[in-house]
């Protein structure tokens, strides 16, 4: 009895401790950061004389499939994707297309394979096999960035050429594909020798061709894949001064290996009329899907021919609004009109076009019953101006009214300068910003830290429509020298072609200028961290081009300084920028690309 009662004591204990343990739930182990492992393929890999259009690949563990259009690409270009699936451990690539007779084909998987629990991708796997009796082995690598801002650009399409006419992208399939990886690298294999034109093209409508409107890149050189043997040096050292050993070894080098790309979209773009809206009684908009050279035709069809427009336009010419001063055409619910204008045909010629549009004013709902004979308020001209309590040194005021102006009566608007406690009044200058007298300018060289009162009498202003301004007045004060910075960029290399270009840490730009042999200084920075860069203007126009695939132009080059700038207040920095340290070459600042991948 005495020891039947300790077999169910300890029977008791164990129970306790068991169910301890499962209330306390499994601990785990390490997670698994293991990669998918290919234990064997069929056929093998680089398998020779292979006719058949499947293949299978066998894993150490279930796997799972991600983005697969997006990952795999099979060199040379199918016109049909191959069917690619996953069961259990098992991959499968079924080729659609026929086999072209001796030739090696590449399978692509980018990231595409992972493991079925934690996603583990296997990076870049490649499985090739070739039809005849050789596989071709040569390859060539390098890396894309884009063109405007040297950024590595990941998941795009790198084709040769074997057709080296410059229209052969226009026409024809690659003959061999590869795609840049998370660092727009790229290597494509298995390329049989000779000569070959280099692209790369983010083929939007994955036809493996160029279609306008696509970003492309290209190499201004033949490239020829070849292999050297190139004799590498190893010292062994027995201690920090006494040489051991040195050995000498041979290894296989594919080149070209640093071909450098520069991804861009070039200008061209399809002209025809977005839109067209009146969303006011008294104006219409006609927008353009590109710049214009010139302004449409309008031909009134059921309103007086002779009507005259005010017409309100971009620099561009892309984005118009046209003012109606008649008032018994604005009255009118419905404008039909004829709008004559260059529009793309399908080789992006421009041909005149006309369309008829009826432009039908919306008017807004009205809740309750109206009186037919109200008499609406007249509301005032409503004025925007960029005035604050804190106005900065080195800007202008700048009015904006609702609708064109009639007439300006100057002396209406008055500046003061608060001097002590007495408001005097100053001289300013008037400037007009536009043609139709809806933006002007208020220009006066401030003094820091003074304060000044901007007054506009009643009526100062009467819009096309008879509507005047009310009366107001807006003190502000100039903000102190010791609220900016400043910084001077001087070339170590001169090129009167330059354009520097101050950039905040989101990259937008701040302040152009034209190099200048003494240096640039740029004025009135608020204190805080900035970037720079430059670019070649090679056609003299003020801004960035990117390149021609036609006129076989490559984007104008840029330049970033290799260093971010920390500007303190009231100071003024100095620095140095070489463009053509080849250290700086197709380099973009670290801290850019840190604070762009956050």
């Amino acid at each position: 009895m005495k020891y039947f009662r300790i077999i169910i004591q300890l029977v008791l204990v164990f129970t306790i401790v068991s169910c301890a343990n499962r209330a306390a739930g499994p601990t785990g182990g390490p997670k698994d950061s293991i990669p998918p492992v290919v234990l064997r393929t069929v056929p093998l890999n680089n398998a020779l004389n292979y006719k058949k259009k499947e293949i299978q690949v066998f894993f150490d563990e279930n796997i799972s499939l991600e983005k697969v259009n997006e990952n795999v690409v099979i060199s040379p270009p199918q016109k049909t994707q191959p069917v690619v699936k996953a069961n259990a451990k098992v991959l499968t690539v079924s080729i659609q297309d026929d086999l072209q007779d001796s030739t090696t084909y590449s399978i692509l998987f980018g990231n595409a394979i992972v493991d079925l629990n934690e996603k583990n991708p296997l990076s870049n796997y490649t499985f090739s096999f070739a039809t005849g009796p050789e596989i071709d082995t040569l390859q060539v690598s390098g890396k894309l960035i884009r063109a405007e801002n040297l950024e590595p650009v990941p998941g795009v399409l790198i084709g040769l050429h074997k057709n080296l006419h410059d229209t052969a992208i226009l026409r024809d399939q690659f003959t061999r594909v590869a795609k840049t990886d998370d660092e727009g690298r790229f290597t494509i294999q298995n390329i049989k020798a000779g000569k070959y034109k280099l692209y790369a093209l983010l083929d939007l409508d994955r036809d493996f061709r160029y279609q306008p409107g696509e970003e492309v890149a290209f190499y201004d050189s033949i490239v020829i894949p070849e292999i050297k043997i190139i004799q590498q040096t190893d010292t062994l050292w027995k201690d920090s001064v006494t040489i051991d050993t040195i050995k000498t070894e041979s290894k296989l080098t594919y080149l070209p290996n640093n071909l450098m790309l520069k991804l861009f979209k070039e200008n061209r773009k399809r002209q025809y009329l977005v839109k067209s809206e009146r969303p006011a009684d008294k104006y219409f908009n006609l927008f353009f899907n590109d710049k214009q050279d010139s302004l449409p035709k309008i031909e009134p069809l059921n309103f007086d021919i002779n009507t005259h427009f005010l017409i309100q336009k971009t620099e561009r010419m892309d984005s118009l609004v046209y003012w109606i001063a008649d008032s018994t055409v604005y009255r009118q619910d419905t404008l039909k009109m004829a709008v004559t204008y260059l529009k793309s045909d399908s080789v992006f010629q421009l041909v005149s076009t006309t369309d008829t549009l009826n432009l039908v004013l919306r008017k807004p709902r009205t809740t309750g019953k109206s009186k037919t004979n109200e008499v609406k308020p007249i509301v005032p001209l409503a004025i925007k101006s960029n005035l604050s309590g804190s106005f900065d040194l080195y800007s202008d005021i700048l009015l904006e009214f609702e609708e064109p102006l009639d007439s300006v009566f100057k002396e209406k608007v008055k500046l003061l300068h608060k001097v002590d406690t007495v408001l005097k009044p100053i001289d300013f200058t008037w400037l007009p910003i536009d043609s139709i007298r809806r933006k002007f300018a208020i220009r006066y060289a401030w003094k820091p830290q003074e304060s000044y009162e901007l007054q506009i009498d009643s009526a100062a202003f009467v819009s096309i429509y008879e509507r005047t301004s009310n009366a107001q007045k807006t003190p502000f004060k100039i903000k102190s020298l010791d609220e900016y910075s400043a910084m001077k960029i001087v070339l170590q290399e001169f090129d009167s072609l330059a354009i520097l270009q101050v950039l905040d840490s989101k990259e937008s730009v701040l302040q152009t200028q034209q190099a200048k042999i003494k240096g640039n200084l740029f004025e009135y920075l608020k204190p805080g961290e900035y970037f720079v860069r430059l670019f070649i203007d090679i056609n003299r126009n003020g801004v960035w081009d990117p390149g021609d695939l036609e006129k076989r132009l490559q984007p104008e080059p840029v330049y970033y300084f290799n260093k971010k700038l920390t500007l303190r207040a009231n100071w003024e920095l100095e620095e140095t920028f070489n463009h053509l340290d080849p250290a700086m070459l197709n380099r973009k600042s670290e801290e850019l690309l840190k604070l762009k991948k956050k």
